[in-house]
């Protein structure tokens, strides 16, 4: 193609961290004398995963997950839409069925559309010849509970007020509720760190060793290392300094010009 038509190749890889380094070497020489122009994505970080050569060659632009608006958004579209959608079976749905599924879909379209489908498809018309989406039909959808999410927000203030008795409760309600177990001990993690700091820094570590166990034994009997996670975040003391000196940090970064290294510090 670009001997005959000028025509560059683009080449699109997807999970392109699964290319071991031989693999990933390969590319480089096209991609320098412009025979390919390559599109790599990837769910790690490509500044750990990806050959540095690739990386210093490329630009990297970071997707975050969708908001909760712009999942209800296409979910809405998608009922409207009679070509490409499910516009055709006349459903309808309650908002707090549409709140409930942008909600717990966690930024990923592809769930909250799969759970859509299936309530729409599993559900009979009433007398008007309506599929009417309610919420009890999308917890069925979604194999999770309904639960108020403002409850995450009081189990994270729970912790960060130190009363273990209420970051408990909220902990409860949430397994109760189905929630990932994961996104939980994440949540753990996070406050471990930013709430709590060097004033403990044992909390960390017990923080991370319970997403460990998670991870490693599972429900329901990761409720155990949770709670003992939670309750110890929750009694320690807090400081929030590591949290706030970063954050100033990069805003300096950002905003400030960067001057070079002093010469006392520089590499000898």
């Amino acid at each position: 193609r670009l001997g005959m038509f000028g025509k560059k190749t683009i080449l699109f890889i997807d999970e392109i961290h699964r290319f071991n380094k031989t693999q990933q070497d390969t590319l480089l020489p096209h991609v320098e004398d412009g025979t390919l122009v390559l599109i790599g994505a990837t769910t790690e970080n490509p500044y750990f995963e990806v050959n540095r050569a690739l990386v210093s060659r490329s630009v990297i632009f970071s997707l975050e997950p969708l908001q909760q608006k712009d999942i209800a958004s296409l979910l809405r579209r998608a009922l409207a839409d009679e070509e490409k959608g499910l516009g055709s079976y006349h459903a309808q749905m309650d908002e707090d069925a549409l709140d409930f599924l942008s909600n717990t879909a966690n930024g990923d379209a592809r769930a909250a559309l799969n759970a859509l489908e299936l309530a729409v498809l599993t559900t009979d018309p009433d007398d008007d010849g309506i599929i009417r989406i309610t919420l009890s039909v999308a917890e069925d959808c979604i194999q999770r509970r309904a639960l108020q999410y403002d409850n995450i927000s009081a189990f994270i203030k729970s912790m960060r007020g130190s009363d273990p008795d209420a970051a408990l409760y909220y902990l409860a309600k949430m397994i109760y509720a189905g929630e990932d177990p994961k996104f939980i001990a994440r949540r753990v993690v996070i406050c471990a760190a930013e709430d709590v700091g060097n004033a403990d820094p044992h909390a960390l570590q017990v923080a991370v060793s319970a997403m460990q166990a998670v991870n490693f034994i599972g429900m329901p009997e990761g409720r155990i290392p949770l709670a003992q996670a939670v309750t110890y975040v929750s009694c320690a003391p807090k400081s929030n300094a590591a949290y706030l000196g970063i954050d100033k940090a990069l805003a300096d970064v950002r905003n400030m010009q960067i001057k070079g290294v002093p010469p006392h510090l520089r590499d000898g």
